[in-house]
């Protein structure tokens, strides 16, 4: 279990993020994981837990603080509207404060990777293309690369999409594949929008744990 701290933003907002110290020795490095649209909730947490126990410095930046502290949103339609519509009032580059905020925290561990899911996803890319301490960064079904995907990445980037997303259709895909660098990892799973995700009906055991592994390689040769 981890626990929550203060973080500052640059135009010194206050926001909490959640920790996860690493329980392997030795410590590998730092690790940003960002939220999908519900918060930081207990499947994001138990991510960040999980990633803690590969070795890394886990923080998790609360987003939506900038609106209402320990926001979470249930996993229905009205939750979706809520996180997307909270999430558009807020806009990326607001959002994208708070993640560089966690990743100064997280470099006390040294180099820095960031993970994000869902919304995260779109904001891992753009960490990738924007902001400072980022070493390495891993996309999962970020319904917004595609609007992004003529921005320069700045250290190397996996992408993680499902095949049968509904949310992200396999043009916007084949659309930033086009549109990336040829170095940019692009791979694609069985399963759908949140084929990661534990616990829900969308959950692709086999298909997370390619990702995993593929990102946990990722890590292993620019953040470790």
């Amino acid at each position: 279990m981890g626990e929550i701290i203060e973080l500052e933003a640059w135009d010194s907002f206050d926001f909490t993020a959640y920790e996860a110290a690493p329980t392997t020795t030795p410590h590998r490095g730092g690790l940003v994981i960002v939220q999908e649209i519900f918060g930081v909730n207990a499947h994001i947490r138990a991510v960040a837990d999980n990633w803690a126990k590969e070795g890394y410095y886990c923080v998790v930046p609360a987003l939506f603080d900038r609106k209402q502290r320990g926001t979470e949103f249930a996993y229905d339609s009205d939750g979706v509207e809520a996180g997307r519509s909270l999430a558009m009032s807020l806009g990326f580059e607001t959002m994208l404060m708070d993640v560089q905020s966690a990743c100064i925290a997280a470099s006390s561990a040294g180099r820095v990777g960031v993970v994000g899911y869902c919304l995260g996803g779109s904001l891992a890319w753009l960490a990738a293309t924007r902001l400072e301490r980022v070493s390495a960064a891993s996309c999962y079904y970020g319904r917004h690369i595609v609007q992004y995907a003529s921005e320069t990445p700045n250290c190397p980037v996996q992408m993680h999409f499902g095949e049968s997303d509904e949310t992200i259709p396999m043009s916007d895909v084949e659309a930033v594949r086009t549109a990336v660098p040829a170095e940019v990892e692009i791979f694609t799973y069985r399963g759908g929008h949140a084929f990661n995700r534990d616990g829900h009906a969308g959950y692709e055991p086999q298909s997370a744990a390619t990702a995993r592994e593929r990102t946990l390689a990722l890590l292993r040769k620019y953040v470790d």
